[in-house]
């Protein structure tokens, strides 16, 4: 009598920040039975990297670049983005690889029915917890993190009743002094101009998939990242209760 035969797909898995020093690599394809779960790719890389064991309880997971569970049922070509806690960067978006132009972003979206326009820019310090910082260097998962930062903006419009909202990220190395992150709104009113200024950052830095090397005469280190909201499944450790916080 024939033996049954066992059914396997293949699912692209991405590493990102420090996930992706401890892996030694940016990506790998990863087979496993049909109607596996995200839990057993985090299984799976907590035996194979045990260095890697110890990140799973802050991190998140996308598939085809929406946050997903850890019951999240996993598809042949799925794409499987494992994330750790993000270092934060009409309605309109963009992440930009040259030095920001905030003043040519400010003068873009100002009309004449403002009577706001908050600006926020996020500088690179030249310290960070008493090490000096020679450089930053920030990546993303970018697809990601562009439709994550457009629906920000839209839903600072509609939360806020703002008239626009522009938000730049920039990647890769950045000097003492430079932009990493701007933010502008303009608004009819500026009490609700600064509210929305505010909340789009913190909300920024907390959500959207983006991260920071520290690079000081020490060495270099992925900066701690801010935990993941709540509304935002998280992980935890496999093999444990409680996926999120």
């Amino acid at each position: 009598m024939a033996s049954p035969v066992s059914h396997f797909m293949r699912v692209r898995i991405l590493f990102f920040g420090r996930l992706k020093d401890l892996a030694g690599k940016s990506g790998d394809l990863l087979d496993l039975p049909d109607r596996a779960v995200v839990r057993d790719v985090l299984e799976h890389y907590s035996s194979q990297v045990p260095r890697m064991r110890e990140s799973m309880a802050s991190l998140a997971v996308a598939v085809n670049q929406e946050y997903a569970g850890p019951e999240t049922v996993l598809k042949a070509n799925d794409e499987v983005a494992l994330l750790p806690p993000v270092s934060g960067g009409s309605g309109a978006a963009t992440i930009v690889r040259s030095p920001i132009d905030t003043q040519g972003v400010l003068e873009r979206i100002k009309r004449g029915a403002d009577g706001a326009a908050v600006v926020f820019e996020g500088v690179v310090r030249n310290q960070t917890r008493g090490r000096q910082t020679l450089h930053l260097d920030y990546e993303a998962y970018e697809e990601m993190a562009l439709r994550q930062m457009e629906g920000l903006a839209q839903q600072a419009l509609k939360q806020f009743q703002v008239r626009e909202v522009a938000l730049v990220h920039r990647l890769g190395r950045l000097e003492i002094g430079e932009t990493s992150v701007l933010i502008v709104v303009a608004s009819a009113h500026r009490a609700a101009a600064f509210d929305a200024c505010r909340w789009l950052i913190e909300t920024l830095k907390r959500s959207v998939p983006i991260w920071k090397k520290e690079y000081s005469e020490d060495g270099a280190v992925w900066a701690d990242g801010e935990p993941f909201p709540e509304e935002i499944s998280r992980l935890g450790s496999p093999g444990t209760e409680g996926a999120s916080k």
